[in-house]
């Protein structure tokens, strides 16, 4: 089975969040299954040609409403993997960054579908290859799966199915229609966009569109189908009930390893757990903290805006850092004013915080070696990342009970000592987030034989993608016999 994975971002070429880590992990994963995946996102200029290998492939002439674009793939194998890389004047490869506003943004990822179709077909002439299912993610590449329908006439295409993950619904290039319309693209008549007034919405053009849908947890698959999580897609999804599944998102476990990770000082694993003290050492050293292993010591790495819960827990660190004996960490950058309220933490308690407000992939993974909780209060989270990181680490997560949270960390239960691999609130409020941090921290001083198997346990759950690659495997086949027949 060939499959075309087609997205915005991939890591490590172009990443600002989770949807470039699954982009970047899962083909490699399943081309191990016999799945024959590729990638192709777009060659934004910050893409260095020279560190990756990159090399040009071919060329095509897109014609379009507007005028005819020259279209410029290149190409290089990362970690076994082939990526295709898009570039055409004026939208793709100038680029400062990935994305820019919302005016920019919404042409130029219509004009990207558009030359994704392309681009298969050229494949498809000049390498042999042409995939069996379009898997587009998120709304940057949504417009795919109608482009796919309204070219089902000709042979090849109507033996191409697609599938849309939803990341991230709270993003879905809004009021497209007169760029549609500039760029081309026919109109949406499918009754439930007609209905709902969403034809001029990309995400709702994908969802209505795609042979299957997936997001990236089982709990999301649930919240989106209800208006608080739903971001107006709600009916829309409901209706596509049927073709809908969740599927929890992996982590790359060979890169992301306590025992070979060489950001850490001490490297250890489940079965060497005492040498983890080392990295929390370490860290408060580097964060210029008192160096003490009876003090718990808190972290979080994380964007700093509301989806994340920021708001939420700025507020009860700082009753925390005044009223207890604890230690924070952040890392992370934002929403200006989240940004200032953090800095303003670890400035105010200088001597039990720290706040680094920046991009730091080894301190990242410094912070989830050397502390004991780590913070994750999202307002909503489809699947999250950080949790399963700190858990692989043996940082036991403080976390919201929401989407891909609910769905990873396991509550811990004080009349069952054996159970959990972390803490659960479920109210959106500081104090709950305050309650649940004493809660732990109170586990953590005084119940010390319970934490330490909650911190086993952790670090022995297998969050590695193979058992969700299989199930793409299946939703893929579905896909392509319910688009066939």
């Amino acid at each position: 089975m060939n499959v075309l994975f087609v997205a915005a971002e991939a890591a490590p070429f172009a990443k600002t969040g989770g949807l470039g880590d699954v982009v970047g992990s899962l083909p490699k994963v399943l081309r191990q299954h016999g799945v024959d995946a590729r990638v192709l996102i777009p060659q934004y200029g910050v893409i260095p040609w020279d560190k990756y290998g990159i090399q040009p492939l071919f060329n095509f002439k897109l014609p379009r409403r507007p005028g005819t674009s020259d279209v410029f793939i290149s190409t290089t194998e990362y970690e076994g993997v082939p990526i295709y890389f898009l570039r055409a004047w004026p939208y793709f490869g100038d680029d400062t960054s990935i994305y820019t506003t919302v005016e920019w943004d919404i042409p130029r990822y219509i004009f990207f579908c558009q030359a994704a179709l392309g681009t298969a077909w050229e494949l498809g002439n000049r390498l042999n290859w042409f995939p069996d299912v379009f898997h587009v993610h998120d709304w940057h590449a949504a417009l795919i799966p109608f482009l796919i329908h309204e070219s089902r006439y000709h042979e090849r295409w109507a033996r191409t199915a697609s599938m849309i993950t939803i990341h991230n619904l709270g993003y879905q290039g809004w009021d497209a229609g007169g760029w549609l319309w500039e760029a081309g693209v026919p109109g949406r008549q499918q009754p439930d966009l007609v209905y709902q007034d969403k034809a001029d919405n990309l995400f709702a053009i994908g969802l209505a569109y795609a042979d299957a849908l997936t997001t990236v947890s089982p709990r999301y698959a649930d919240e989106i189908q209800y208006p608080r999580f739903g971001e107006g897609l709600e009916g829309i999804i409901r209706a596509r009930q049927r073709d809908l599944f969740g599927i929890l998102n992996g982590i790359d476990t060979a890169r992301l390893d306590p025992k070979t990770d060489p950001a850490l000082v001490q490297n250890y694993d489940a079965d060497s757990l005492n040498k983890r003290i080392e990295n929390k050492r370490a860290l408060q050293k580097e964060c210029g903290l008192e160096v003490r292993d009876d003090v718990p010591l808190i972290g979080i790495v994380s964007r700093l805006v509301e989806m994340k819960g920021m708001d939420l827990a700025v507020p009860a660190m700082r009753h925390l850092l005044a009223s207890e004996d604890v230690q924070f960490v952040v890392l992370g950058t934002g929403k200006d004013t989240i940004e200032q309220e953090l800095w303003l933490l670890g400035h105010h308690f200088h001597w039990k915080a720290r706040a680094f407000i920046t991009f730091d992939a080894a301190l990242a993974q410094r912070i989830y070696a050397g502390s004991d909780l780590f913070l994750m209060p999202s307002r909503y989270e489809p699947c999250g990342i950080g949790q399963m990181v700190a858990m692989r680490y043996g940082a036991l997560p403080v976390v919201r009970e929401t989407g891909g949270l609910a769905d990873t960390v396991e509550n811990y239960d004080d009349a069952a000592a054996d159970y959990g691999t972390g803490f659960r609130f479920l109210w959106e409020t500081p104090d709950a987030v305050l309650g649940t941090l004493r809660w732990a921290m109170y586990t953590f001083r005084h119940r010390r034989e319970a934490w330490e198997r909650m911190q086993d346990r952790a670090m022995r759950l297998d969050f590695s993608w193979d058992a969700s690659a299989k199930t793409y495997i299946e939703r893929y086949e579905r896909a392509l016999a319910k688009h066939r027949a």
